[in-house]
């Protein structure tokens, strides 16, 4: 029994090593196959090697083939088609294209560029180029940097257009593709060969034809070895630039790229010194400029910015470009007589340029102002010889509006945000202490507002707007006078004033017209002025009544007494430029006068009548009217002599039916008038539009009561 358990054992186990050892034969088996493969693949992956590198070199040396072979006028065709589509325009290469490209600078060589203008273009070519040669750098290009070792041009010939309705030939792909200034990868040798450039553009009424050039010295130290030259005529006057810089082979894109610049338009004249920070991108520089000229009005053919027109000046200015912004900080210099500081900032890249500025003056000439509105500066003043011929045509017809015609294209050209402070006036006959405008220009739309006048006593204020959005522009004003001391005006005489008082005024007029006396020669509206009180030579006073008796003895000895003036009114209706009179009342404490007449703004002329009544019985006073007649430039006093005659004859023909005595009659006056009654005259002149509200016209008015008393 033992024995049968011990075999039985035996078996077991064996049974056991039996399948262990089939299991270490299988996995040992496995292993071999394993190891065999890996031997096998091996020994084939030189093989698989060989045949890649044999392919790849089979490849490389007939691509080299046929790129040495290859005739790469075949491209002219789909390159053409390419630019044609991109750029709305048909665009050939009619002479061989040349491509080198087995170097580390790849160039490639154009003959024969032409580029037609657009379908509603003139017929003939937008640019036609004879040669056009570009070498790029290739290791910088494979890190995404673009650098030209060389960009030339050979006569190339470019015609630049743009019609009235603002189409523009050089305006490519959509119209409402955002305008980017020129961004150019830094070129270390630029080559323009006889180039000539003629630009037009009816919008801007600007026309210029000139050459282009380039050459570059072989100093490469020189701080102007790069040289671009221009020359030709704008708007028939000459034009030349002058463009140099440091050796282009130097240019680096992280370094800045100093230039100067010198061009002369006509009599504009400008030089800057600035640099490029990185070249060459044209939307990016830095300039400290100087610029002349005898008219501001004149950088418009230049810059396509709407300046007022000036006397001659001379600024100075640090001017930035940041993309669509320029800026010009620290502008100092001299406009006509007046010095001029502030600084400006100009927005581009929208539907309008956008000005904005803040300027100011710390000594103004009044007369320089004359240029901005189109009038005629004094001979002793400084002007352009345009605006002295201006001058001496005004004087001729014996202009005191001026007729200068506001340009229409210019004024819808930009939008504008300006402040304008003078701290000190300087005016031959005019008390200014200070001048404040405020003006903004919207889409043709020019507002001044405030416009303001600071005199040592009073000021002037008012708003004007000129709407230039029609085909004639339409002028508002709403200007009033306040607190104005009338002996600022009125120089002493004989060591007294002949007159003071303060004057109240206000002038509301609409009327349309492409200059200031178009404009107010259709106006209409009202003129209101107001002398709530004051003073006034006692001779002057008996004359508004013509008292030969007392008033000529008065003046002929000198007598400075005085006679209070207890109110004056004018007040005047305008009508297509006809300024009637409503009411003229001057009450003094002598003689009450009233006025009628009428003021052309046409023709720039007054007639006006003031008959005076006496408040005192006079011995020998002529009834005569004062008439007030000529041009406004230079009115006329005088006297009514019908009237003289008239009186002369009713007295000879009293002396010939009575007796001499009776001759004296017709020139005794018993003083019958009375006072005026001031207060209504004050507050229906307030009603017809005086520059005084109600609560003040109640004030005026009891002033003019206390006066009488």
């Amino acid at each position: 029994m033992t024995e049968k358990l011990n075999l039985s054992a035996w078996r077991a186990r064996a049974s056991g090593w039996a399948s262990e050892a089939g299991r270490t034969l299988r996995d040992d088996w496995r292993r071999l196959r394993v190891e065999a493969g890996e031997m096998r693949r091996h020994r084939r992956t030189p093989v698989v090697l060989k045949w890649a590198a044999s392919a790849f070199a089979v490849l490389t040396i007939s691509l080299v083939v046929f790129f040495a072979l290859f005739d790469w006028n075949y491209l002219r065709g789909p390159i053409g088609r390419y630019a044609s589509t991109r750029l709305d325009r048909e665009v050939r290469i009619t002479g061989d294209l040349d491509v080198k490209i087995f170097t580390w600078t790849p160039r490639i060589t154009a003959n024969g560029i032409t580029v037609r203008q657009p379908t509603w273009g003139p017929k003939g070519y937008m640019a036609e180029v004879q040669k056009l040669t570009v070498e790029v750098k290739l290791m910088p290009l494979l890190k995404g940097d673009v650098v030209l070792p060389l960009l030339a041009v050979d006569r190339p010939v470019v015609d630049l257009r743009r019609d009235a309705s603002g189409r523009a030939n050089w305006d490519f792909g959509k119209k409402d593709k955002k305008k980017e200034p020129a961004k150019l990868p830094p070129i270390q040798h630029f080559i323009i060969n006889d180039g000539r450039l003629n630009f037009s553009d009816a919008k801007r009424d600007l026309h210029f034809s000139g050459t282009v050039s380039t050459s570059e010295r072989s100093d490469r130290n020189s701080s102007s070895a790069f040289q671009m030259r221009g020359d030709g005529t704008i708007n028939k006057e000459p034009f030349s630039m002058r463009v140099t810089g440091g050796p282009l082979v130097n240019v680096r894109p992280d370094r800045a790229y100093p230039f100067n610049l010198d061009i002369r338009a006509g009599a504009t004249h400008a030089t800057a010194s600035g640099s490029i920070p990185k070249p060459f991108d044209l939307g990016n520089f830095r300039l400290a400029m100087t610029l002349t000229g005898p008219d501001l009005a004149d950088v418009y053919r230049i810059t396509g910015i709407t300046m007022p027109n000036t006397p001659p000046y001379r600024l100075r200015g640090n001017v930035t470009r940041d993309e669509a912004i320029w800026r010009v900080r620290k502008m100092a210099g001299r406009v006509g007589d007046s010095d001029l500081g502030g600084s400006l900032t100009i927005t581009t890249g929208r539907e309008r340029p956008h000005v904005e500025a803040d300027l100011f003056s710390r000594s103004l000439d009044f007369d320089d102002l004359n240029a901005i509105i189109g009038g005629a500066p004094d001979p002793n003043e400084t002007a352009s010889p345009e605006q002295r011929a201006v001058a001496a045509s005004m004087r001729g017809r014996g202009r005191l509006l001026p007729d200068a015609t506001l340009d229409l294209e210019r004024v819808r050209a930009i939008d504008a945000d300006v402040r304008y402070r003078a701290t000190s006036v300087k005016a031959r006959t005019i008390p200014l202490r200070q001048v404040f405008l405020d003006l903004e220009l919207e889409r043709g739309l020019l507002t001044m507002n405030p416009l303001s006048f600071k005199f040592p006593q009073g000021d002037l204020t008012g708003v004007i707007r000129i709407n230039g959005r029609g085909k004639v522009p339409v002028t508002d004003m709403d200007v009033k006078l306040r607190g104005v001391r009338l002996e600022q005006f009125i120089p002493a005489r004989g060591g007294s004033q002949p007159l003071e008082g303060t004057l109240h005024a206000r002038a509301k007029l609409h009327g349309a017209g492409a200059s200031i006396h178009e404009a107010a020669s259709n106006a209409d509206g009202g003129v209101t002025l107001i002398v709530p009180r004051g003073t006034m030579r006692k001779a002057f006073a008996e004359l508004l009544g013509i008292n030969a008796g007392r008033g000529l003895l008065l003046l002929l000895s000198k007598d400075q007494s005085e006679t209070p003036v207890r109110c004056a009114v004018g007040d005047f209706a305008v009508n297509n430029g006809i300024m009637s009179a409503r009411r003229i009342v001057i009450d003094t404490g002598v003689v009450l006068a009233n006025g009628s007449g009428t003021i052309s703004l046409r023709d720039e002329t007054m007639n006006l009548l003031i008959d005076g009544d006496t408040k005192k019985p006079r011995l020998l006073r002529l009834w005569s009217p004062i008439t007030i007649q000529g041009s406004l430039r230079a009115p006329k006093p005088g006297v009514k002599a019908g009237s003289i005659i008239a009186q002369g004859g009713i007295a000879a023909a009293l002396g010939a039916l009575i007796n001499p005595i009776a001759a004296l009659l017709p020139f005794v006056d018993p003083g019958l008038a009375k006072d005026a009654d001031c207060g209504a005259l004050i507050s229906a002149a307030g009603r017809q539009g005086a520059a005084v509200t109600t609560t003040a016209a109640r004030q005026l008015a009891r002033m003019a009561a206390d006066s009488s008393r």
